[in-house]
Formats: structure tokens, sequence, C-alpha cells
């Protein structure tokens, strides 16, 4: 988007920010001797024997999936040998790009260096199966701007091309009234990330604050800000952001918008669609890939109809997604794709009754997944 005539609110700390001392991007903290120490004998560091290509990868409308982490069922490491080959199974089945570090990744069980690991074997597996092209969002909120930024700067160093960034919340009491404390944290942010920021409004996820569509147009206005997930489910503001970014870009084209617009879930997909969106960053699609791909296809190509009936299977398997959460929907990759594993403590791992009710309730869209 065009940039502010005044990119950061007044009083804003984000020049602070710019002068404070982090790492220098270009090159990582990060080793192989800490890495192994941390993760286990177990861990491949072959991720990180090769330094990470920088290339402009573009944001399209499509499917972008928030991949699972995948961990060692006795020793709870990290198990990259796991998160490699899932990926290029997303990218064979033909998504869009691919999402680290969110609440399907388990990112809030996973230290500083894991994150950086699983983008890394990421983006290694997807260049060595011929995907160099697909990008890879990262995602890192904080409750800092300080820790908010050095997350961006450590996804870069690992190979992400963005950073999916959550507004603070735990000290929501005492923040600036009109939501000043979210201008000037996601500008401060944004100024100091060297890749560019997606906005991620989920209310679930940080105390019920659910930003309005008019705070995320007035940040979509910045240079580094391009594009928002909307888990909120709120199809009104969905299309009130998409119609006014739309008209904020000078040369909108609908296959490369300057603002991409996503739902947060696979059981709003064509609502989404209809209401001027460019697709979805839903984890139902770690298991349903295709189906996903199909229902917003068939939207795009008119058979509003075929999209339609595609869309109840999907909605009703998202259903039993979101109500398993990221358990369930591992259970659901362990009975149907033969890996998944368990999450990590203290996340319970599932009974022999509930592996069942999940593996019943994904059974329709598995069925129409292994269709197509």
């Amino acid at each position: 988007m065009s940039p502010h005539n005044d990119s950061s609110p007044a009083g804003s700390f984000t020049n602070g920010f710019n002068r404070t001392a982090f790492p220098p991007s270009g090159s990582s903290t990060l080793t192989v001797e800490d890495l192994t120490a941390e993760l286990g004998s177990s861990y491949d560091s072959s991720s990180l024997d090769a330094p990470i290509s920088h290339v402009k990868r573009p944001l399209v409308p499509g499917v972008y999936v928030p991949t699972m982490c995948f961990f060692e069922k006795e020793t709870e490491d990290v198990d990259t040998a796991t998160i490699a080959r899932h990926a290029v199974r997303l990218a064979r089945a033909g998504v869009t790009g691919l999402a680290t570090q969110g609440s399907n990744g388990e990112a809030v069980h996973l230290t500083h260096s894991e994150r950086q690991v699983v983008t890394a074997t990421t983006r290694k597996a997807l260049n060595d199966a011929g995907f160099s092209h697909m990008p890879i969002i990262v995602g890192c909120g904080a409750q800092s701007t300080r820790e908010a930024i050095l997350l961006c700067r450590q996804a870069w160093q690992a190979g992400g091309d963005y950073a999916l960034v959550l507004p603070p919340s735990y000290y929501a009491p005492l923040f600036a009234p009109s939501s000043q404390t979210i201008l000037e944290f996601f500008n401060a942010v944004a100024d100091a990330s060297p890749i560019p920021i997606i906005i991620y409004n989920y209310p679930g996820a940080v105390n019920g604050m659910d930003m309005s569509s008019d705070i995320i147009v007035q940040l979509a206005q910045h240079p580094n800000i391009v594009g928002v997930k909307l888990t909120c489910g709120n199809t009104g503001k969905l299309n009130r952001v998409a119609a006014a970014t739309r008209k904020l870009s000078k040369r909108y084209n609908p296959k490369n918008p300057d603002f991409l617009v996503l739902a947060g879930s696979a059981d709003f997909s064509i609502q989404a669609l209809a209401a001027g969106g460019h697709g979805i960053l839903a984890g139902l699609a770690n298991i349903a890939p295709k189906a996903c791909i199909k229902t917003i296809e068939l939207w795009n190509q008119g058979k509003h109809t075929e999209a339609q009936e595609m869309q109840e299977i999907v909605s009703q398997g998202d259903w039993t997604a979101i109500q398993g959460g990221v358990v369930g929907v591992k259970a659901g990759l362990e009975e149907w794709a033969g890996y998944g594993g368990y999450c990590r403590s203290p996340l319970p791992r599932p009974t022999p009754e509930q592996s069942k009710n999940w593996k019943d309730g994904f059974k329709d869209l598995t069925m129409l997944e292994k269709s197509l």
C-alpha cells in the first residue's frame, strides 16, 4: 500500500526501536552446535548447512496453510524429517504458500532457536523439492515490540518471506485509548522488520481483542504491511477491509493485490471470496489441502452451486478441527495420513475414544480429499 504521510502516530516510539542494538540482520547467532545441544541428538542440521537465499516471493490469492510442528513421540524433540515431508506434501497438493509458527505450529511451545529450525527446515524442503518460488509466512507475534521485531529478524534469517503478527494483549487494560498503542506497535514492528508484515486478527488468542476494520485499513497504508488474516470470522469486516484497501491501491491487480485479505478458517472460504477476499490461511488444509483448493477454484470459475456443495463438506470437517484444536488435527492426520504424532506437553495426548471421534469427524472430508 502507499505509505502514510506520517507512518506512526504522534508520540510513537518507533524511532527508538530503530536505534535499538539488535544482532545484525545479515548474520544469525544460530549455530549447529547450539541447536544439537538444545534439540537433541536426533536433530538434522542439514537445513542450516546452506546459506539462505533471499528472493522476492509475492503474496498472491489462494490457499495458505499454517503448518503443524511435529515432535518425536518419546522425547518431544522437534521432528525435522516429518516437518519437511509434510511441507512437501502440501506443496505438491497445490497450495499457494505455507506458514510456520502459528497456533497450529505450536509456536508457544518452541524456543526461538526451534522456531528458526522449523522455518529453515521448511524452506530447505521446499527448495529441494522444486518449490523455491513458494512463500513462507512466519508467526512473529509477541507481547513486547522489541521481541516482535527480533522474531521478524530471526524469521528473515531462517528463510521466511513474511511475518504474521498478532497484536499484544497481556497489558491491554493499560493501553492508550482509541487503539493508539496497537497502532504504535504495528507501525514500530513494520518500520524495523526486514520482511513485510501481515496483521493477524484472532480475538481468541489475544484475550478477546478484536481489531476494527478502521484500524486495519489505517495500518494497511504502511508500506511494509501487506495483508491481514481474519480469524474473527466477521465477513462484514473482511468486506470493508477488502473494499477499502482495493480503493487505496493505485493500480489494483486482482492476481497480485497490494494488500492480501485472507479468511482465517476454511469454513467461510466462499463467503470470504464473495465478500472480496483473496483466499484462506486455514489449518484444515493440513488435512485436506486439495479440497480447500478445489472449493475456491469452483467459486472462482463461477460454479457456485458446486462450490457451495463442497463448502458444506469442508465446513463440517472444519468444525471437527475447531472442536479438537491442534490436538484433534494431529490425531486426524495420524488416523488418515499415518503421521502426526502428539503435541508437546502440557497438551494432553488424545484418548482412544477421542481419536476415533476425530477420525469419524474427518471421514467425509478425507473421502473428498482422496477423490480429487
